[in-house]
């Protein structure tokens, strides 16, 4: 089973909201995940953040792999 951790789209149309999730590789985008981490929200005038490193840590540690938009949000 290959783990990745990567972002799941929410809310309304329009809207950029995303969810930090672990899920499979093999999944569908915005299909059932394994553990939530936090959430993302793009907006025009600023970029809203939460993100459980004390989780992250522990999925990176058991063998799962950021997608490149998570490790940058993670610097």
């Amino acid at each position: 089973m290959s783990l990745v951790i990567r972002l799941t789209r929410t809310g309304k149309k329009g809207e950029r909201k995303f969810r930090v999730v672990v899920k499979e590789k093999r999944s569908k985008r915005d299909g059932g995940y394994i553990d939530l981490l936090g959430w993302y929200e793009k907006s025009k005038d600023m970029k809203n953040k939460k993100i459980d490193m004390e989780r992250y840590q522990y999925w990176i540690s058991n063998g799962a792999q950021p997608s490149e938009t998570v490790r940058q949000l993670v610097k």
